[in-house]
This record gives C-alpha cells, sequence and structure tokens, in this order.
C-alpha cells in the first residue's frame, strides 16, 4: 500500500497539474489503491500498476507523457532557453572545435554532457532542441580547395546583364553543359524498409567498362539533351555540337559550360566558330553554379543507384533516355521564374 505521504504527494500533484493525461495517470492510481473500478480511467489494471511502480520509483514523474518529456527532465526551461543562446550566438569553433564551423548532433551532445552532466539515450532529444533553436537541417555543399569564391562573384555579376537579355529574347537559347562517367560500379543510396527486415544487398562487381554522357540543360524550358560518347575529347563534343546545332538550327546558342579541356582543344573551339556558338566558361573550381549537375543526381537516383549493372550498355541507353523524356525544372543563378515546367 502507499504511504500516507505518497497519497498526499499524488493529490497534490493532480491539484496543481493542468495536463488531463497526467491528471488521469494519477487518478488510476489513487483509484487501485482503493479497490474501485478503473473503468474512468480508461486504462487497464496493468498499466495502472506499472504506473504505481514507477511513481514509487520516481515519484510524479511517473504520470508525465514520457514521448514528449525527454527533454524537460533532463534540462529545465531556464537550460534548455541557455542552449538556445548558445546555439544562435556560437559555433563548435568557440567549444574547442577548431574544425567544425556548423553544429552537428554529436557535437552537441558533447557540449551538453561537459556543460550540463546531460547525455541523452536517444538522437531525437538533441533534434527537439535544434528545432526550438529555429534550426532545419541541411547538408553542406561542397567547395573544392582551389575554388575562388572572389572570381565566383565577379562572374556572377558580370553575367548577369547578358543573361538577362538572353532570357528576354525568344530567339535565344540558353544551354548549361556538363559530362558525367557512367561505370558498372554499384553506387548506393538510402532506402526505407520496414522494421524488423534483413536490409536488402545488391550485387557488385569489379568490372569498370564505363561510357560517357554528355549533357546539355535548356534553362529555358527545362529540356535535357544527353549524348552517350566512347570518351571525352575535342572531336566527341565537337560532334556534339554539331548535334546540338541541328536541334537548334535557327536560334542564338548561349552556352554555358566549364573550362575542361575538351572544350578548350582547338578543334572544339572550331565548331563553336563554325556553328555561331556563343560560349561562356564557368569559374574554374565552381561545379555548384551549374544546374546540369543536379540533373545529373536526378538521373542516377532515378535509374543507376541500388542496381547492379552487368552491361554498361542497355543501361546508359536508360539512362540518356530518362534523360531525354524528363523535364528538369532547375535555375542558374536568380532565373528560376525562366524555366517553364
Amino acid at each position: 500500500m502507499l504511504t500516507p505521504e505518497e497519497l498526499a504527494t499524488i493529490e497534490a500533484f493532480m491539484a496543481k497539474t493542468e495536463n488531463i493525461d497526467e491528471y488521469k495517470r494519477a487518478l488510476a492510481v489513487l483509484t487501485l489503491e482503493d479497490g474501485s473500478p478503473l473503468n474512468r480511467t480508461a486504462l487497464s489494471v496493468k498499466h495502472v500498476q506499472r504506473i504505481r511502480r514507477s511513481f514509487r520509483s520516481i515519484g510524479t514523474e511517473a504520470f508525465k507523457d514520457k514521448r514528449h518529456n525527454n527533454a524537460p527532465v533532463l534540462l529545465s526551461k531556464s537550460q534548455r532557453d541557455e542552449v538556445a543562446i548558445m546555439l544562435t550566438t556560437t559555433t563548435p569553433n568557440d567549444h574547442g572545435y577548431s574544425s567544425s564551423p556548423f553544429w552537428s548532433t554529436r557535437i552537441l551532445a558533447t557540449v551538453l554532457k561537459r556543460r550540463y552532466g546531460v547525455l541523452y539515450a536517444s538522437r531525437t532529444s538533441y533534434y527537439v532542441l535544434f528545432r526550438e533553436s529555429k534550426f532545419s537541417f541541411h547538408l553542406p555543399g561542397k567547395q573544392y580547395e582551389k575554388a575562388d569564391p572572389q572570381a565566383v562573384a565577379e562572374w556572377k555579376d558580370e553575367q548577369q546583364e547578358r543573361l538577362k537579355e538572353a532570357f528576354s529574347d525568344p530567339d535565344t537559347v540558353i544551354l548549361c553543359e556538363d559530362e558525367m562517367v557512367l561505370t558498372q560500379a554499384t553506387t548506393t543510396q538510402k532506402v526505407w524498409i520496414p522494421k524488423g527486415t534483413t536490409p536488402a544487398v545488391i550485387e557488385t562487381n569489379g568490372t569498370r567498362m564505363n561510357r560517357s554522357i554528355y549533357g546539355f540543360l535548356n534553362l529555358k524550358t527545362g529540356k535535357e539533351h544527353a549524348f552517350a560518347t566512347e570518351r571525352q575529347t575535342m572531336h566527341e563534343t565537337a560532334a556534339i555540337l554539331l548535334a546540338i546545332r541541328k536541334i537548334y538550327p535557327r536560334e542564338k546558342i548561349l552556352l554555358i559550360w566549364d573550362g575542361a579541356g575538351w572544350h578548350r582543344g582547338s578543334v572544339a573551339q572550331e565548331a563553336i566558330r563554325e556553328h555561331h556558338i556563343e560560349a561562356v566558361h564557368f569559374p574554374p573550381y565552381s561545379p555548384q553554379l551549374n544546374p546540369q549537375e543536379h540533373v545529373w543526381k536526378q538521373g542516377r537516383s532515378a535509374v543507376t543507384h541500388n542496381r547492379f549493372i552487368p552491361k554498361i550498355e542497355p543501361v546508359t541507353k536508360e539512362l540518356v533516355d530518362y534523360l531525354n523524356t524528363t523535364t528538369f525544372p532547375y535555375s542558374l543563378l536568380d532565373f528560376k521564374e525562366q524555366v517553364r515546367v
């Protein structure tokens, strides 16, 4: 039986709490204690017995909803406020992580353990703290070591007027180009599977056949023009530029691509002049500027990820067909409104 002190503690808790579910749990324990039916509480005898045992162990915390109060139990309201200020006004650099400018779950857990002696059992509790601080989860982008942010900013400023003019001219086609290499190596991405089931295993092999794919994204329409080749050379590039001109026989073509050697080679440059193509180069080491990179990512996700590739040719054709029949609403700089899907 509960002691008079324990009964008084439960009654005091019931008088103070504003949470109806907490009140019902406390009432159920009192009801069980005096032998009355539990009909009013809608809780089973076994459930109430568990709550009662928990109350004898941890007090009135036993009546609270464990799905929502993990953070409040370990950190007080004032401490959570301190965490919010810490997250928004400091970086891990300020807490001894000289090589980590961005907050992560692991770093926050270590800092809270050091500062408050708190270590949550689940990552979800740390997610709650981030959300309370108005943080959202993002995967950081990548930047080449040799990338020059100043050169990128200057390039954007220089191209704004030319792009604005090209977008407003109905006779001008704007194409962003890039190449990718498709291999037989199995590539994977995360998938959702039912709990309790064994994760899928995808066969792979050591064969390293590959094919190159040239991709041209029409920024005004989202239309993709993809071409499979054996390799990336200035001769292949010249042949594909001819194919592009045949697709757009009368339009002005503004081609934006990187400074790869097979783009700058003499044969490719001759093709640019012959087909009256205006070519603009992205700044060095800046693939993040090229929307064609997003096309590759979407194509791989749709066709090649989580798949065994025994032969390169059929999958190459499947990928090229997918690219050429899918609309990609990606934009360059701030010209999102120009893409018509």
